[in-house]
């Protein structure tokens, strides 16, 4: 039986996360506590640009604070993500509830280290993988707009645009399935996975035969734009 990776949707012989998605939510999970910490120096309304700049609202009074920055820090943020996903797995592992810290972020710091600690079982048993792996990138590109924003034509350089699954033979004559993605300035589109290359001239091969059910987006020139 074939499985999808939760989070990239390759596939995998068993298991709900890939290797690669298995290490990268543990660093996730490793770096909660240092975002949750550095969020504090945003917490003034004049620590970054706000949507409401140069505008004035005479009627209402400013917040002390910027809101999307304290609910992050606040109880129910970040640390009560990451507690809520421990208390899952915990249950499902047929463990008691876990004890909960007063501060909130020693409160972050537990959660997030039970999590990655049990990064293994959760990759190869836990059906709801995929979904905590999904919430916690979430999490962080939260707090990394607030942070370290980056310009959106840096993120199509580094994360690429997704064009759809490769459909390239593995040796044990099963088809790779690895989502394929299309970074700017190549035309390439090459298989992070099995690093199978598909050339501008196989575009129409490659629409033709992608799974019926996911939809793509395979364009005439993913090199470009």
């Amino acid at each position: 039986m074939t499985h999808l990776c939760g989070l990239c949707e390759q596939q995998l012989e068993h298991g709900h996360l890939c290797p690669g998605c298995t290490r990268a939510t543990t660093q996730r999970l490793e770096r909660m506590p240092t975002l949750w910490n550095v969020l504090a120096a945003f917490l003034a309304p004049g620590s970054s640009g706000s949507p409401l700049a140069g505008r004035t609202r005479p009627a209402e009074a400013p917040l002390p604070v910027r809101e999307n920055v304290l609910t992050l820090r606040a109880a129910g943020g970040i640390a009560g993500i990451l507690e809520d996903w421990r208390a899952a797995m915990q249950a499902d592992r047929g463990w008691g509830p876990p004890a909960v810290p007063v501060d909130v972020g020693r409160r972050v710091t537990v959660a997030a280290r039970a999590l990655a600690i049990n990064m293994d079982w959760i990759a190869s048993d836990w059906p709801l993988a995929g979904q905590m792996a999904h919430e916690i990138r979430g999490l962080e590109r939260d707090v990394l707009t607030i942070v370290d924003p980056e310009d959106p034509d840096e993120r199509r350089h580094r994360y690429g645009t997704r064009i759809g699954y490769c459909v390239a033979a593995l040796p044990d004559g099963e088809v790779c399935g690895a989502v394929l993605r299309a970074y700017p300035g190549e035309a390439t589109l090459t298989c992070r996975w099995c690093a199978t290359a598909y050339q501008p001239k196989d575009y129409l091969m490659l629409r033709q035969l992608q799974p019926a059910a996911p939809a793509t987006h395979l364009a005439p020139n993913p090199g470009v734009g």
